[in-house]
């Protein structure tokens, strides 16, 4: 283990955030690092506990607990303790594929559920893990290792998110012939188009992908499944397929005025604004603009906060994040005990800059709209609202109810909707004939990945429903287990 009375002689410390009001004006990421000496501290606090919750990935009272692809979390925090980063870095790549991504956009359940988080702070696990990773880069230690023999067999992703690329490294190292198809113009699905570059930036994703193509993984673009190519083309042509098409049709708003110019679904004002920024530096305007605008967000979860902090970037006027849910408390509830994941109140960057300009935060909660209006040219002004109570129903469900005398007229010349997705879109999972289930997802048996159709897989949030970025790269890897098996007995 670490240090053995470590916990209790460090505190836990996180490296600092560039100040809001610098970091606002640029698209880099805004984490700065730690020491190496404070480093060998924060792994000092892991206790070894013997009850590790933080990488056991469980189900608690059917909510998730710990880490999803089962981080050797212990050992790691132990070896940066002893400064033996290089083979930190091998137990790290032990469990998952990208610590480059998990360490920079996963919410780390595993520090929700670490033991030394019950009676004061958790270790911090997740800036281990980024420093790990980054180390590693920057040694030299990552290179390009393709599999010493091949077996023949082809296998086809659908999608490069998380989870396609992680079934893609997994397969790939088992000796197959793996090619992902790609419908957007850069490799990384979510990673790329849905996450802004200040949060994750995509040097890091080209610089994944450019290892996974020089170690024989063919990556082909601008190409969508069920449109440029059949579905049916890709299963007379390869051994197997893996469905990892991400769960990307959005939820929509069908309240009054919906139709009105200027409001649009949260990943089209973020796929376009990204697209931009590598493109040219947002210099060619093909991009949904927030500048001198009143902003308002519909939506208050992660994809609302890069919402918040692009509309910021692009000098909105004004912003405001519209949530229909209560504020979270902030203590566990007593419903949400340890080690659950901690539904607590939390301000991430895009709250902490619009406090940081505007003076205020910009969430208002238990707050449903009503109608849009717009002006003589059909363009959104203003936004109606009114807030509620949950109370529950004679069903015991519960449901927003209008307090009344609490309307509000909000200015609006752009509206954001970021209330989740439903599901996956329907054309490729049709033309193959996949079952769905009753949320809609590519139906598999429990705790499988393989589809009704023979030599169909599906992983990640095309199978699960909209999730994290490391349930997605567990998908991935448990998707190419099972494929793995299937193709040898094939």
């Amino acid at each position: 283990m670490g240090k053995p009375t470590g916990f209790m002689e460090y505190q836990r410390q996180l490296p600092a955030d560039r100040d809001p009001l610098e970091r606002i004006g640029d698209w880099q990421e805004f984490h700065l690092t730690l020491s190496e000496e404070e480093l060998g501290k924060q792994g000092a606090r892991c206790m070894d506990c013997g009850i590790p919750f933080c990488h056991t990935g469980a189900m608690v009272g059917g909510m998730a607990s710990g880490c999803p692809v089962n981080n050797l979390i212990s050992e790691w925090n132990d070896l940066v303790y002893r400064g033996l980063w290089k083979e930190a870095l091998d137990r790290l790549f032990k469990t998952n594929n990208f610590p480059e991504f998990t360490g920079r956009v996963c919410p780390a359940p595993c520090e929700g559920s670490c033991t030394a988080g019950l009676n004061g702070e958790a270790v911090s696990i997740k800036n281990a893990e980024y420093s790990i990773i980054e180390k590693g880069y920057k040694e030299g230690w990552i290179k390009p290792q393709p599999p010493t023999k091949r077996t023949g067999k082809k296998v086809a992703v659908v999608g490069s998110g998380p989870a396609g690329l992680a079934a893609a490294d997994q397969l790939n190292k088992a000796g197959h012939s793996v090619t992902v198809y790609e419908r957007a113009d850069r490799v990384g699905g979510l990673l790329m188009y849905g996450i802004p570059n200040m949060k994750l930036d995509k040097s890091f994703i080209e610089r994944r992908a450019k290892i996974m193509e020089q170690e024989g993984i063919t990556f082909i673009t601008n190409t969508e499944v069920g449109k440029d190519i059949s579905a049916k083309k890709l299963k007379e042509d390869y051994d197997a397929i893996i469905l990892a098409g991400g769960a990307t049709k959005p939820r929509d708003l069908p309240a009054e005025g919906r139709e009105l110019k200027g409001i649009h679904f949260a990943m089209d004002f973020l796929h376009a604004n990204t697209k931009s920024l590598l493109d040219s530096k947002l210099e060619d305007g093909n991009f949904i603009s927030a500048e001198g605008k009143d902003v308002i967000v519909i939506g208050g979860g992660d994809t609302g906060t890069d919402c918040v902090g692009t509309s910021i970037r692009h000098k909105c006027k004004t912003v405001t994040q519209l949530e229909i849910m209560p504020q979270a408390p902030v203590d566990r509830a007593e419903n949400n005990p340890w080690p659950q994941y901690p539904k607590v109140l939390k301000t991430d960057y895009g709250q902490e800059e619009a406090i940081a300009l505007y003076g205020s935060d910009p969430r208002k909660y238990c707050c449903m709209t009503k109608k849009f209006v717009g002006d003589e040219n059909g363009h959104v002004k203003e936004i109606h609202t009114v807030e509620v109570n949950w109370e529950k129903d004679a069903q015991g469900r519960f449901i927003p109810v209008e307090i009344e005398g609490t309307s509000r007229v909000w200015p609006a010349q752009l509206v954001l909707l970021a209330m989740g997705f439903l599901g996956p879109e329907d054309t490729m999972l049709e033309e193959l004939g996949v079952e769905r289930d009753g949320r809609s997802n590519a139906k598999t048996n429990e705790g499988k990945y393989s589809t009704n159709i023979d030599g169909v897989f599906a992983a990640g949030d095309m199978r699960r429903g909209q999730s994290l970025v490391v349930w997605a790269i567990n998908e991935g890897r448990s998707a190419a287990a099972e494929c793995d098996r299937y193709l040898a007995d094939k």
